[in-house]
C-alpha cells in the first residue's frame, strides 16, 4: 500500500531555493578502475545544492537554484539544464574570468566513489554578497500582508533554504553563503543544511570540521551520512548517542542516512527511530544523498507539523529512502533523479 503522504503527482506550493555549487561530474564509463586506467568518461551535470533543486522540482515541487557559473559553455549548459529540468534560474550570476568547476569521480566496483576537483578558483568560489538575489532570498514575507499582490508575491518566493558547505571553503563565497543564509532567516525560511564533506576541497580535515559546524546552530534541518556523522564526532559508533550528540536546542530534524540500510531520525519532540532502505542494483550512488533530501523537502515544505507527527515522518522518510535508492541505478546524480512515479513503482512494490 502507498503511503498517504502526498505523493500523487501535484506539485508543492512553497518554493526551495538551494544555494551553492554547480559543476560537471566527469563519470568514467567503467566501474572499478583508476581515473588513469578509464577508457572514457559521461559527463553528467552535478553540484549537490543543483541536485536537491532538480530532484525537487522532478518530483513536482517549486524550486530555485543560487549560485555562480563560470561564462563559459558549460556554465551555460548547467543553467539551461536547470531550466529544462524547471528549476527558476534567477538566483544564478556567471564569472567571465573563471570556469565552470568540473569533478572527475572515481568510482569503485560496489559503486561508491572518490573525487578529484579542478577548481582553481572556478566559478562558484568567487561569488560575492553583493552579487546575491536577496529578492529571491527574501522567503517568507511578514504575515501582516495588506492587498493581495504582497500575497501572490509571498508565494513566489522561498519556504525553504538549502545549502552545504563547499560554500564556506575559500572568500568571497563563504561570505556570500553566511549573508544568504541571514536574509533567508531574517524572512522565516526553514533553513535546511548538509554538510556534503568533500575533504578534497579543504585545507585540512581540522578546518572542514570547524568550519563546517561553525554554522551548525543555524539549521532546523540537518542531514548527515554515516560518514560524515563519524568525522564530525570523532566516533567510531554510528549510534543514538553519538548522534545527539550533534542536536542543538533550535533544530527540529537530525537524519543520519545510512546508505541501503535507510536512515535514522532525531526530532525536537523527542521520537527517534530508523527507517529502512530499499535493495536496488547500484550503479553510482552519486546523488542519492542529494535526492533523499530533496524528496524531503518537497514534501514538508508546506506542512513543518509532518515533523512532529512520528507516522507521517516516517511514510515520508520512505518515500525520501526510495528516492535515493533509485538514484544509484545510473552514472551520474542529475540523469539519475527520479519522478514520482518511479519512486511510487518501488514503494509499492511489485
Amino acid at each position: 500500500m502507498a503511503p498517504d503522504i502526498g505523493v500523487n503527482g501535484t506539485s508543492s506550493g512553497g518554493l526551495i531555493l538551494s544555494f551553492g555549487e554547480m559543476l560537471i561530474d566527469f563519470v568514467p564509463t567503467v566501474s572499478g578502475v583508476s581515473l588513469a586506467e578509464a577508457p572514457g568518461f559521461l559527463k553528467a551535470p552535478g553540484g549537490a545544492p543543483a541536485n536537491v533543486a532538480i530532484a525537487v522540482a522532478r518530483l513536482g515541487g517549486k524550486a530555485a537554484f543560487s549560485g555562480k557559473l563560470g561564462d563559459d559553455e558549460f556554465g551555460h549548459m548547467l543553467a539551461g539544464i536547470l531550466k529544462e529540468n524547471g528549476v527558476r534560474g534567477d538566483g544564478i550570476t556567471f564569472d567571465v574570468g573563471a570556469r565552470t568547476a568540473l569533478a572527475f569521480v572515481t568510482l569503485r566496483a560496489d559503486g561508491e566513489r572518490e573525487f578529484m576537483f579542478y577548481r582553481n578558483p572556478s566559478a562558484d568560489m568567487l561569488l560575492t554578497p553583493e552579487e546575491l538575489n536577496l529578492e529571491l532570498i527574501r522567503s517568507i514575507f511578514s504575515h501582516r500582508l495588506r492587498c493581495e499582490s504582497q500575497a501572490r508575491r509571498r508565494k513566489k518566493n522561498a519556504k525553504v533554504f538549502h545549502y552545504g558547505s563547499i560554500s564556506l571553503i575559500v572568500e568571497p563565497c563563504r561570505s556570500a553563503h553566511l549573508r544568504a543564509m541571514e536574509v533567508a532567516k531574517e524572512a522565516g525560511a526553514l533553513l535546511s543544511y548538509d554538510p556534503n564533506l568533500r575533504l578534497p576541497l579543504w585545507p585540512s580535515a581540522e578546518e572542514a570540521r570547524e568550519q563546517i559546524m561553525s554554522i551548525w546552530e543555524k539549521a532546523e534541518i540537518i542531514k548527515v551520512s554515516d560518514v560524515e556523522l563519524e568525522f564530525l564526532t570523532g566516533s567510531d559508533k554510528v549510534d543514538d548517542a553519538t548522534a545527539l550528540s550533534l542536536w542543538h536546542p533550535g533544530l527540529k530534524l537530525l537524519l543520519v542516512t545510512l546508505g541501503e540500510k535507510g536512515c535514522n531520525y532525531y526530532t525536537k519532540v523527542h521520537f527517534h527511530g530508523s527507517v529502512e532502505g530499499f535493495h536496488v542494483k547500484t550503479v553510482d550512488t552519486t546523488g542519492a544523498g542529494d535526492s533523499f533530501v530533496g524528496a524531503l523537502l518537497c514534501k514538508i515544505v508546506d506542512d513543518h507539523s509532518v515533523l512532529e507527527d512520528e507516522t507521517r515522518l516516517r511514510e515520508i522518510l520512505k518515500f525520501a529512502n526510495a528516492c535515493g535508492a533509485i538514484t544509484t541505478t545510473k552514472k551520474g546524480a542529475i540523469p539519475a533523479l527520479p519522478t514520482e512515479a518511479d519512486v511510487l513503482t518501488l514503494v509499492r512494490g511489485p
